[in-house]
């Protein structure tokens, strides 16, 4: 029978959040503060579960306002026009311009949902304490960190656009009411998957191991 994995935390070290080291603290009820960069450390992150539960609940009900308010108008001399993030979508798909469609669909649409189902995952089975697919759930987490990098991305779309649109005489273009809202679930999101431990999705296999022995 194979012996189980000793965890960091079972073998008294911690790891700093900001510049990866890893440490014995000499007090493990107080772990200190890192020896490299003076990060405080922690073993796990406080309230990691409560405050990313808190952000998501936040970020799904402004996603919705965020989708239906219209995020740019558009004026001319004789009409004005509002478009939504899917209206945005399918105009550009019909103008001819289908790879900056794609972008914003991707973007603006599918990313955030994904991130908020991806990150929901995650705090369900840290919270069932599930000794089962850490791996899948660590690699989840990470490629939600890598995408949130890109969070931005749509912005540089919508920059673009506007500067195309303005390049045209008598036509202006205003930011919507949605925009404050689409902007509010990227923070969310982006703030959600820093403040998650997914060292939490490790616990369940040291406890479980601990029952078993």
């Amino acid at each position: 029978m194979t012996a189980a994995a000793l965890t960091a935390a079972q073998a008294g070290l911690v790891s700093c959040k900001s510049c990866g080291l890893l440490s014995r603290p000499a007090d493990p009820v107080a772990p200190g503060y890192c020896p490299r960069c003076g990060t405080a450390l922690a073993w796990r992150r406080p309230h990691s579960i409560q405050d990313t539960s808190a952000l998501i609940v936040a970020a799904s009900i402004w996603y919705l306002p965020a989708n239906i308010l219209p995020v740019l108008t558009t004026r001319t001399f004789r009409i004005s026009e509002s478009d939504t993030i899917l209206g945005g979508v399918v105009s550009l798909y019909t103008s001819g311009s289908w790879a900056l469609a794609l972008i914003v669909l991707l973007a603006s649409v599918t990313v955030p949902i994904a991130k908020l189902v991806a990150l929901t995952y995650l705090l369900v089975t840290v919270q069932r304490r599930s000794p089962q697919h850490q791996r899948e759930c660590t690699l989840l987490y990470r490629l939600i960190r890598g995408i949130g990098h890109w969070s931005m991305l749509d912005v540089f779309v919508a920059t673009f656009t506007v500067a195309l649109v303005q390049l045209h005489p008598l036509m202006a273009v205003e930011p919507g009411p949605g925009v404050p809202f689409f902007a509010a679930v990227v923070v969310l999101t982006m703030t959600a998957t820093e403040c998650f431990d997914p060292r939490l999705v490790w616990d369940a296999v040291r406890d479980s191991r601990g029952h078993d022995a």
